[in-house]
C-alpha cells in the first residue's frame, strides 16, 4: 500500500515528483487477514523538503509566465519515497497509472497521467525508477543521481539529469590527486550504486594518471559496527596520507563518529559532491577530522524569489507535510482536537523568516537549482512539443500553442528533451548530450576556518570537462591543508626518483612502489620519476649526475700533456745529437776515419735521421687530413732514405773488401754515382708506394668510439690497410736485406770494420719494429700513437748511436787512432 502524494495540485498537464522527504522508514506487519504492510516514514529531511518546494516554486513561476506554455496550467504530484527503493518504484507506478492509493506493483493498466517525473536524489532509487518506467518512454529527470551507469542509453533511453555524471567527477578527482603529486591514496565509498560506480571510475582514471590506491573499502550506514571499525583500523595503519571519499553524506556521518571516538586526524580528505559542501557535516564536531578537506561540488546558484517562497509556507493548510515541517523546525506541536492541552504546543507566532536552517538557507542552492532547471527543461520540452510560438493575430507578440491534442504522448517530450537548449533567467545554459547528461562543471571547494571558528567553503578552483586542455584550474587563493602547513602534504609510496635515476617497480607491489636505480654509464634521465634511461647519442656521454648528455672527452696525444712533452723532448734531443755529430763529422771531414766511412753517405744518413726524428712530431697533436697523410708518408720515405743510406754503406764495405782481391774491378761499378743512384732508386720505390696509397685510399682523421664508451679517440685511420702495411713491409724488407749483408761482412779483417756497427744497428732496428707490431695493435687510444713514436725514436737512436757513436768516440777521445795506418790496418781474424 502506498501513501497518497505529499504535495499535489491539479493542472492541464501533470508533472510527477519523487523525493525522500524522510531518510528512513519502517514497516508495521499486521496479521495476514488485516491487510498489506503499512509504512511509517521518519527523520524528516529539510534539504529534500527544500528541493520539493523548489519544484513547486518553478511550476508556479512557469504558470505565471506568458512566454512558456501560455494557456497551459502545469500541475504536480509529489511523492515521498522515504529513502526506500521499493517506495520509489511504487510512487513511479502511481504517477504513470493515476492511482494514489492501493497501488501495487501489478497495477499498470491505465494510461499515464504525468508527462515527466522529477526523481530522485540518490542513484539507486533513480536506477530502479528509470528501469521500471523506461519502456513506457516517460522522461525521468534527476537532479542529483550522479551514477555513471545511468548514461547507458540502451538501458535507460528516457533518462535525463541536470547534475553531471560521476564519470566526470571521478576523472576530475583523479586529476586533482595527480596535480598535487599524491600517487599513493586510500579510497572509501558508499556500498551502493553511487559509491561503487563512482569509485570504480575513479580507480580506472587514477590508474591512467599514474596514481595507485593503497586500499579501497565500501560500507553502508546500516552495516554492523564491526565493519566500520575494521575500516577505521585500515585507515590508521595505512601509509597513504590522502583519502578519497566517494561517500553519501548520510554514510559519511557514521564513519566520522568512529573516527572521532578514536581521534584519528591529520589525513587529507578529498570528497565527492555528496558531502563536500554539506553544512551538516561541516560542523565543529568533525572540524578536526575534516580540516582542509577538498573536493568538487556543483557550482553555486541563485534563484530569485525562492527564499521568500520558502518562508510563506502555511501550517494551517490541509497539507500534512507542511505541518510536520513546522513541528520539526520549531520543535512544537500544532493544536488539534486530541492534543489541545499539551505543554509543548506551538504558540502561533513562529516565523520561518526568522529561522536559519537547511530549509530556509538559500546560500547553497546547488541541488535546488538542479530541480529548478529540471522543471524548466520539462516545461520547454512541452512548449516545443505543443507547437507554442508567436501568433499572427491578436495581441502583438502573443505566444499561442497550436498542438494541444488530447493524445499527446510522453515520448514526444523525450524527443524534445534530446534537442533542448535554453538559458535560465540567471544566464545558465541548459542542454543534454547524447547520453542525457549536462555539461560537467564543478567548483573546487576547500574547507577553511572562518573568523568565527566555523568551517567555510572556499572556492579555490574549478573543473570544466568541456575544455580540451586545462580542464582543472586554480584561483589565486591559498589552500588550507589538513596538516596546517603552507605546502601540500606528501602521500607517495616511494619518494620521487630524481634525474639521473629510473624507477624499478618493486616485485609484487603496485607501480607506485618502486626503487630508484641509477642510470648506467652513457645513459641519462633528465626528468623526475623517469621510467627509463635514455641512451646518449654516439658523440655524447652522460655526466656525473647522469642527468644530461655532454660531449665525450676527446683523446689524442697533444703537445700540452706530459707524455707529448717527453716525446717532443726526446725527438728534439735526437735532432740535437744528430746535428752535433754532423758538426763533428764536418769539422773532421778530412780525417781518415771520416773519409774511410764514405762521408757523402754519412752526411746524407745524418740528414735522413734528422728527418726521422722530426717526423715523430707529426704524430703529436689533433689529427687532421693533412697531418694524417703527412705523418705516414714522411715516416715511410725518411726511414727508407735512412735504410737506403745504411744499405749503401754496407755495400760499400763489401765492395771495398772485394776490391782488395787481386784483379777485382768491383769498385768502379759501385762508385759514388752508383751509390747515389741506389739510394735514390730505393727511396723512389717508397715514394711510388706512398703516392699510390694516397691516391687510392689515403689516411684520414677518425673518431674512434668503439674502444672507449666514455670518450672519443681522435686518430688517423690508415685508409688502405694494404698501403700502410706495404710501406712498413718495404722498410722491413730493406732493413732485413741490410742486416743480412752487414752480418755477412761483420768478420771481414779490418781494424775499423763498419759492418759490425751496421749489423748491431740493424739488429736493434728490426727488434724495435718487430715488437712494435703487437704493441701497436694492443695499445689503447693515444698510447697507440705513443708506441709508434717510441718505435720511430728508438730505431732512429739505434741507427744514430750504433753507426756514428764509435766514430765520434775515436775522433774526440782517441785521435791517435784516427790515422790512415790505423784505419786501413788489418785486424786479426779469430
Amino acid at each position: 500500500m502506498l501513501n497518497p502524494p505529499q504535495l499535489s495540485r491539479d493542472g492541464d498537464v501533470m508533472i510527477g515528483g519523487i523525493f525522500s522527504f524522510h531518510n528512513s522508514w519502517e514497516q508495521t506487519v499486521h496479521a495476514f487477514t488485516s491487510g498489506p504492510q503499512q509504512s511509517n516514514c521518519k527523520s524528516l529531511s529539510l534539504r529534500e523538503f527544500q528541493n520539493a518546494q523548489t519544484m513547486v516554486f518553478a511550476i508556479e513561476e512557469i504558470n505565471n509566465r506568458n512566454d512558456v506554455l501560455p494557456g497551459v496550467k502545469l500541475g504536480y504530484k509529489i511523492y515521498d519515497s522515504c529513502g526506500s527503493v521499493e517506495m520509489a518504484i511504487r510512487a513511479s507506478l502511481s504517477l504513470i497509472n493515476g492511482h494514489e492509493e492501493n497501488t501495487t506493483l501489478m497495477s499498470c493498466s491505465n494510461s499515464a497521467t504525468v508527462q515527466a517525473i522529477i526523481a530522485e536524489t540518490s542513484s539507486t532509487p533513480t536506477i530502479a525508477i528509470s528501469a521500471t518506467i523506461g519502456p513506457l518512454h516517460i522522461p525521468v529527470i534527476s537532479h542529483f543521481a550522479t551514477c555513471a551507469c545511468l548514461s547507458d542509453r540502451k538501458k535507460y533511453p528516457s533518462f535525463f539529469r541536470t547534475v553531471p555524471s560521476d564519470y566526470y567527477q571521478s576523472r576530475a578527482l583523479a586529476k586533482l590527486v595527480r596535480y598535487f603529486g599524491w600517487t599513493w591514496v586510500g579510497a572509501l565509498c558508499s556500498d551502493n550504486d553511487y559509491g561503487n560506480n563512482g569509485m570504480n571510475t575513479f580507480i580506472s582514471a587514477a590508474k591512467e594518471e599514474g596514481v595507485c590506491v593503497e586500499f579501497s573499502e565500501a560500507f553502508f550506514r546500516t552495516d554492523p559496527r564491526e565493519k566500520i571499525l575494521r575500516i577505521v583500523q585500515i585507515i590508521k595503519t595505512a601509509t597513504s596520507k590522502v583519502i578519497v571519499a566517494f561517500i553519501s553524506y548520510s554514510d559519511m556521518e557514521v564513519l566520522l563518529k568512529e573516527l572521532a571516538l578514536q581521534n584519528i586526524t591529520g589525513f587529507q580528505w578529498i570528497g565527492s559532491e555528496s558531502w563536500i559542501s554539506d553544512m551538516n557535516i561541516a560542523t565543529t564536531e568533525w572540524q578536526t577530522i575534516l580540516k582542509g578537506s577538498m573536493g568538487f561540488a556543483i557550482p553555486k546558484a541563485k534563484i530569485n524569489g525562492l527564499g521568500e517562497f520558502l518562508t510563506t509556507l502555511n501550517p494551517a493548510s490541509d497539507v500534512d507535510l507542511y505541518k510536520k515541517l513546522w513541528e520539526t523546525i520549531f520543535e512544537c506541536k500544532l493544536p488539534t482536537r486530541e492534543n489541545s492541552e499539551l505543554k509543548d504546543m506551538c504558540k502561533g507566532n513562529e516565523k520561518l523568516s526568522e529561522v536559519q536552517n537547511q530549509y530556509t538557507d538559500v546560500s547553497e542552492l546547488q541541488i535546488a537549482n538542479n530541480v529548478y532547471k529540471a522543471v524548466y527543461a520539462v516545461a520547454y520540452a512541452l512548449h516545443h512539443s505543443y507547437g507554442c510560438s508567436k501568433g499572427d493575430s491578436g495581441k502583438e507578440g502573443a505566444i499561442v500553442c497550436t498542438n494541444l491534442a488530447d493524445n499527446h504522448q510522453p515520448w514526444h517530450v523525450v524527443n524534445e528533451l534530446k534537442k533542448l537548449h535554453f538559458t535560465t533567467t540567471m544566464g545558465e545554459d541548459v542542454f543534454f548530450d547524447e547520453n542525457g547528461d549536462p555539461a560537467a562543471r564543478y567548483d573546487l571547494l576547500n574547507w577553511q576556518q572562518g573568523k568565527d571558528g566555523k568551517t567555510v567553503f572556499v572556492k579555490v578552483g574549478f573543473y570544466d570537462a568541456s575544455l580540451q586542455t586545462h580542464q582543472l584550474s586554480f584561483n589565486n587563493i591559498s589552500i588550507a591543508w589538513a596538516h596546517s602547513k603552507p605546502q601540500a602534504p606528501v602521500s607517495v609510496c616511494s619518494e620521487s626518483c630524481f634525474p639521473g635515476t629510473r624507477k624499478a617497480v618493486q616485485k609484487g607491489r603496485p607501480i607506485c612502489c618502486y626503487d630508484c636505480i641509477p642510470c648506467a654509464e652513457g645513459e641519462i634521465s633528465n626528468t623526475t620519476d623517469s621510467i627509463t634511461c635514455i641512451k646518449c647519442p654516439p658523440e655524447l656521454w652522460s655526466n656525473d649526475r647522469k642527468d644530461n648528455c655532454v660531449l665525450k672527452l676527446v683523446e689524442f696525444l697533444s703537445f700540452e700533456e706530459l707524455m707529448g712533452i717527453i716525446l717532443v723532448l726526446f725527438s728534439l734531443l735526437g735532432v740535437s745529437f744528430t746535428i752535433a755529430i754532423a758538426i763533428i763529422f764536418f769539422t773532421y771531414k778530412d780525417t781518415p776515419i771520416v773519409k774511410a766511412n764514405n762521408s757523402e753517405l754519412s752526411f746524407l744518413l745524418l740528414f735522413s735521421l734528422t728527418l726521422c726524428f722530426l717526423c715523430s712530431l707529426t704524430f703529436i697533436g689533433r689529427p687532421s687530413e693533412w697531418s694524417c697523410m703527412l705523418r705516414h708518408t714522411v715516416f715511410g720515405i725518411t726511414f727508407v732514405l735512412s735504410i737506403s743510406c745504411v744499405l749503401g754503406k754496407t755495400l760499400v764495405v763489401l765492395m771495398a773488401f772485394r776490391a782488395t782481391v787481386p784483379g777485382s774491378n768491383v769498385m768502379k761499378w759501385f762508385g759514388p754515382l752508383q751509390q747515389r743512384l741506389s739510394v735514390l732508386a730505393f727511396t723512389l720505390v717508397q715514394v711510388m708506394i706512398c703516392v699510390i696509397w694516397l691516391t687510392i685510399s689515403p689516411p684520414f682523421p677518425y673518431k674512434n668510439m668503439n674502444y672507449y664508451k666514455e670518450k672519443i679517440i681522435l686518430e688517423c685511420n690508415v685508409g688502405s690497410a694494404i698501403g700502410f702495411w706495404a710501406v712498413l713491409g718495404y722498410i722491413g724488407l730493406l732493413a732485413l736485406l741490410c742486416f743480412i749483408l752487414a752480418f755477412l761482412a761483420r768478420k771481414l779483417p779490418d781494424n775499423f770494420n763498419e759492418a759490425k756497427f751496421i749489423t748491431f744497428s740493424m739488429l736493434i732496428f728490426c727488434a724495435v719494429w718487430i715488437t712494435f707490431i703487437p704493441a701497436y695493435v694492443s695499445s689503447p687510444g693515444k698510447f697507440t700513437v705513443a708506441v709508434e713514436i717510441f718505435a720511430i725514436l728508438a730505431s732512429t737512436f739505434g741507427l744514430l748511436f750504433c753507426i756514428f757513436l764509435p766514430k765520434c768516440y775515436v775522433i774526440i777521445l782517441k785521435p791517435e787512432k784516427n790515422t790512415k795506418k790505423q784505419v786501413i790496418g788489418k785486424a786479426s781474424v779469430k
